[in-house]
């Protein structure tokens, strides 16, 4: 069967590459730039989200009406190295916080807020049953914010080892939950957690 609309195997035609625009992406790409108190300004939105006024070193402020903001090394150094991004979904980098102390502590509180949102991650503190049927785990659990239960790939990385100690469990829809000392739960909480320790 032939395929319909012009001619098989035409191709439309290819856009012609620009390298001095490709440079100039590439540069602005991998150049580091840093936030701290004398170039950024940061505010809470309407919505509940953060906007941010940066001034670049030719000394043009650029505003985002929103940024995302994200941790390079969320579970060891949360508060270092804060990556600050546009909203969409290539998530470009505008800059990076080296330290929260750089900046104000009002500032830094908003930062934070976004940032507790973002990395919001439950304390499992009793684990009432795990089921295991056709590939997937059904947890029923008590967290730090009340009782929960939610699902995981029995494969796949559902759960990681953080420390011999320290379990991190991420759910179907990316959710995840964290048990920051498996030697604080009792014998049978333990028993129930075996396949996965």
């Amino acid at each position: 069967m032939r395929p319909t609309g012009g001619r098989p195997g035409r191709r439309p035609p290819m856009e012609e590459f620009d390298e001095a625009k490709f440079l100039e992406q590439s540069k602005d790409l991998l150049e580091l730039r840093y936030i701290d108190r004398t170039n950024a300004v940061f505010a809470r939105t309407e919505g509940g989200f953060a906007s941010l006024d940066y001034t670049d070193k030719e000394g043009k402020v650029q505003h985002y009406d929103r940024v995302g903001v994200y941790r390079t090394f969320p579970m060891s150094n949360p508060d270092i190295f804060i990556s600050i991004r546009e909203p969409d979904e290539k998530a470009r980098e505008i800059a990076v916080v080296k330290d929260l102390k750089d900046i104000s502590e009002e500032q830094a509180a908003i930062l934070r807020e976004q940032l507790d949102l973002r990395y919001f991650i439950p304390k499992i503190e009793k684990i009432i049953d795990i089921k295991s049927e056709h590939g997937y785990a059904y947890f029923d659990v008590v967290t730090d914010f009340g009782q929960c239960r939610f699902t995981i790939h029995m494969s796949g990385g559902g759960v990681i080892h953080l420390s011999d100690v320290r379990i991190m469990i991420t759910d179907i829809d990316g959710n995840r939950f964290e048990i920051i000392d498996v030697t604080k739960l009792s014998a049978g909480e333990l028993k129930k957690l075996d396949l996965f320790l």
